[in-house]
């Protein structure tokens, strides 16, 4: 077996059953990652910047050599990490690294000296990364149907049940971690890098790849602090939009819903409130402090959609458009998947 490995048999083998292994530092696999690898570090974060700090004042050679003593001891311990892991996959052990480069040509080395069959990917990181790049700014769109509505309409209920029901969902607050909202972050862990989302994306999109479709959230370009694909959003908006409606009660009640423990998250709530000062006044933003002050969250909520949410929303109501009524999620879903059905066999 050859011990480098060109990208596109990589994914493929990915897509197979490989084991993927990511030896940069646990800093470098927080921001970006091929998805599904796992990161068995070669250097700790603290040791990459000694290593290169080294390499700036006295040059390659004498940051090789403290490459080697740090990783020395460290070998049979990756070795048996990498073993342990590789038992639930079923295809070869692919390592990469940022360029392809030393990291990931030793730990191939030593897996190979070990009896693990290993390659080295061939460009590293920085190649996958180029990949996804080129896939968002050249592809071809299939149509995207998009479920819009107002805020608690219970859009992101829909889109799962869809995927439960095999529709082809692209759920892009769950890959962002957001709710996609001013409040959208609250209760949640932190949000993915961006490099990172667009991965994650790219990656849903693969497995979705044989559908004649797509079904998605509307959003803004922004989830949070992160950016949609450009040319994503922009295909998201051609198609006709699946536009729910439901009473302010219901509205109501979803939200309350989607933000387990309120009153644990009061101080958390603030920061957003505050922040539309610029487009709701002092005054408003004030009586709103005043309802989370007294935990009076049923009104806090209406007032919100009623000043701030319903009419950043219907600004930007779709002309194309089929009105689904909601009354449950459940027949709701029921309504979205026989208008899919209708609009993509015509």
């Amino acid at each position: 077996m050859r011990e480098t490995i060109e990208l596109e048999i990589a994914l493929e083998k990915r897509r197979k059953g490989a084991l993927l292994v990511d030896v940069r530092t646990p800093a470098e696999f927080a921001e970006a990652t091929i998805p599904g690898a796992v990161n068995v570090p070669i250097f700790s974060n603290e040791e990459r910047v000694q290593i290169g700090t080294l390499f700036q004042q006295q040059g390659k050679k004498d940051a090789r050599k403290l490459g080697v003593q740090l990783v020395a001891p460290k070998i049979p311990r990756l070795m048996q990490r990498i073993e342990d892991l590789w038992q639930d996959y079923s295809g070869p052990v692919i390592v990469f690294c940022w360029r392809g480069g030393m990291r990931s040509l030793a730990m191939t080395s030593f897996m190979n000296l070990a009896g693990i069959p290993a390659q080295q990917l061939l460009g590293g990181h920085k190649g996958f990364r180029r990949k996804v790049l080129d896939y968002f700014e050249q592809q071809q769109w299939r149509p995207i149907f998009v479920l819009r509505g107002l805020t608690g309409v219970g859009k992101t209920r829909v889109l799962h049940q869809l995927q439960q029901m095999d529709y082809p969902i692209v759920d892009l607050e769950g890959l962002a971690n957001h709710r996609g909202s001013a409040f959208g972050a609250l209760g949640l862990e932190q949000q993915p890098a961006q490099k990172k989302f667009d991965a994650l994306l790219w990656d849903r999109l693969e497995q979705l790849k044989d559908k004649p479709y797509l079904v998605t959230e509307g959003e803004s370009l922004h989830i949070g602090r992160l950016m949609i694909p450009k040319s994503f959003h922009q295909a998201m908006q051609v198609q006709t939009s699946l536009w729910l409606t439901a009473s302010m009660d219901v509205r109501t009640q979803i939200i309350l819903e989607d933000y387990p423990a309120l009153d644990q998250l009061r101080e958390q709530f603030k920061k957003p409130i505050n922040a539309l000062k610029e487009r709701l006044g002092s005054k408003v933003v004030a009586e709103f402090l005043e309802l989370l002050d007294s935990g009076q969250w049923d009104k806090l909520v209406r007032e919100l959609m009623v000043r701030y949410y319903d009419p950043l929303y219907l600004h930007t109501l779709p002309e194309r458009k089929i009105e689904i009524e909601l009354e449950t999620v459940d027949s709701a879903t029921q309504k979205v998947a026989a208008m899919l059905d209708k609009l993509t066999k015509q």
